[in-house]
């Protein structure tokens, strides 16, 4: 059934009216003391798909994934201020009120200041089961001339190969956090992802509302390259994962505002349990000059949108975002979050694989390349809010040709990390050897990448050696989903030390430390009900 999570980050209160003197800041909290809430206790805020995305990672639920303090966000309702959202990860909270009355908030004994030190814009006004196709298997042929004038676009990065291994992106969870979704459920292109319901939910953090169908139709555009279907005319690269819908972005306008809103999409998706998350957006400048980024803030940690982000990989989501369109500009450089060391940045190619003019260029201030991958930015294949099929140019159109990929090729290697699934869809870039700032790692490839899974991380036990306080982590993804592994430890001499038994369908998490083992050779057997396999460990 569909989670409905949005309790925990939707705190609406009072009426829409507003003062015109009223503006928006992000209030930014001391700590999370004294909270309900408990990260032994993660099923309270987060979907049970989203506890598996972690577990199969790795990655322990924090603190800063603990909703704010309930008791925080009543002081501030009751010192008048209007309450919007509420942050996990930034532990703030969105309010709307006068700046008279900043006073009063800035005086709480648990606030640490706003965010930016000044307003951030004026005051403005589901996980169910996945629905099989019905329709044939005509794309597991491999048969290119279904991709209609999709084609090039799909050939170039090696979707047909994907597509003949019989991944389309089935039982995958994408995000799209974008500008609206005007006609989305209206368009015949899309009509097998209403049909199936594989929109598992739609939110609009600008207007704080569900719908997202009469706002700008950008993000339609973006869902139709990822998820379009309609044969010899339009296919996407994952037509058969399911979708969720953010509006983040308000196009009339360009403010700060939007980081907090993508940051808030970005916690939704986490909390619904969100594979992938594609943004065909980035920020540098604002309506208001001042508070312009500068080249020097792109560096992955600064900017509000960036800090999200890096927090939305560290959730276990992998996050594909548009280098930008600024390339034949004066600001030439990608915009944020495209910065962030942990995000796949997607610049701009035709369709014989040269640069489209527009493409934003790297490095980071730090040095770092930028964009991370390329892919059909210039005449990539569309629908159109009209429901016709057209063509569009930007690298909003060449990010979700490679987040839709990535989708696949994840479903094709479901144990692999976050981390992982971006080193590996970089080393299939076309240029890996030799990386530029122009197109980075170059044109990702499905074959590639799996090639590159399959010799790197079919059994992986870390650290090696080990001490006695290490915990060893074993990922072993040569054998299916929902096998039993024996796991069994022994010594030099052929004595069993320890052993237990795991489920493949997870990263195995083994501490010795009880064991209080000698330093020294030990060997660590891994037995599936088809596979068998042996490892050397050094005790240090």
């Amino acid at each position: 059934m569909k989670q409905r999570l949005l309790f925990l980050l939707l705190l609406a209160t009072g009426s829409l009216s507003v003062e015109a003197q009223n503006r928006k800041y992000l209030v930014l909290l001391k700590d999370k003391a004294n909270t309900p809430y408990s990260i032994s206790r993660p099923q309270q805020f987060l979907s049970p798909r989203a506890i598996l995305r972690r577990d199969r990672q790795g990655l322990a639920v924090q603190e800063k994934d603990l909703p704010v303090n309930p008791a925080y966000v009543t002081a501030l309702q009751q010192t008048g201020a209007r309450i919007w959202f509420t942050s996990r990860w930034a532990n703030a909270v969105l309010v709307e009120t006068t700046e008279t009355n900043l006073a009063a908030i800035r005086a709480l004994p648990f606030v640490a200041g706003i965010e930016s030190n000044r307003s951030i814009g004026n005051a403005r006004i589901g996980y169910s089961q996945f629905a099989s196709d019905p329709r044939s298997n005509k794309l597991e042929q491999a048969d290119p001339s279904l991709y209609g004038n999709a084609s090039e676009q799909l050939l170039q990065i090696g979707v047909d190969k994907m597509h003949a291994r019989g991944y389309h992106g089935e039982g995958m969870l994408v995000a799209i956090l974008d500008a609206g979704f005007r006609n989305a459920n209206q368009v015949p292109f899309l009509s097998y992802l209403f049909q199936e319901n594989r929109v598992i939910g739609t939110y609009d953090f600008v207007r704080k509302e569900t719908s997202v169908y009469e706002d700008d139709a950008h993000g339609l555009q973006v869902l139709s390259i990822m998820a379009g279907y309609q044969e010899n005319k339009l296919v996407g690269p994952a037509y058969k994962a399911s979708y969720l819908l953010l509006r983040t972005e308000d196009a009339a306008t360009e403010t700060p505002l939007e980081e907090v809103n993508w940051l808030l999409g970005a916690e939704y998706a986490d909390s619904t349990g969100v594979d992938v998350i594609n943004s065909s957006l980035g920020y540098t400048t604002f309506d208001d000059p001042t508070q312009n980024h500068t080249y020097n803030d792109l560096n992955g940690q600064t900017t509000l949108v960036s800090r999200a982000a890096r927090w939305a990989s560290e959730a276990g989501m992998l996050v594909v975002v548009s280098a930008g369109n600024e390339g034949n500009d004066p600001w030439r450089y990608m915009g944020a979050p495209a910065d962030v060391a942990t995000v796949l940045a997607i610049g701009a190619v035709d369709r014989n694989g040269n640069k489209a003019a527009f493409s934003s260029y790297g490095p980071t201030p730090d040095g770092r390349i930028k964009p991370d991958l390329v892919a059909q930015g210039a005449g990539t294949t569309l629908g159109s809010a009209t429901g016709s099929i057209s063509t569009g140019n930007g690298t909003s159109y060449s990010s979700p040709l490679v987040a839709a990929l990535a989708t696949g090729f994840w479903q094709a290697n479901p144990r692999l990390t976050v981390a992982q699934v971006i080193e590996c869809l970089r080393k299939s870039g076309s240029q890996f050897a030799t990386p530029d700032n122009e197109r980075g790692y170059g044109i990702p490839n499905f074959e590639r990448a799996s090639a590159i899974a399959a010799e790197s991380y079919s059994l992986l036990i870390y650290p090696n050696p080990f001490t006695g306080a290490d915990r060893l982590t074993v990922q072993w993804n040569e054998i299916p989903l929902n096998q039993v592994i024996d796991a069994t430890l022994t010594n030099s001499a052929g004595q069993v030390v320890w052993r237990q038994n795991y489920s493949s369908d997870r990263a195995i998490h083994v501490s010795l430390q009880p064991l209080s083992l000698s330093p020294g050779l030990y060997f660590l057997t891994l037995s599936s009900p088809t596979t068998k396999r042996t490892v050397k460990l050094m005790k240090n």
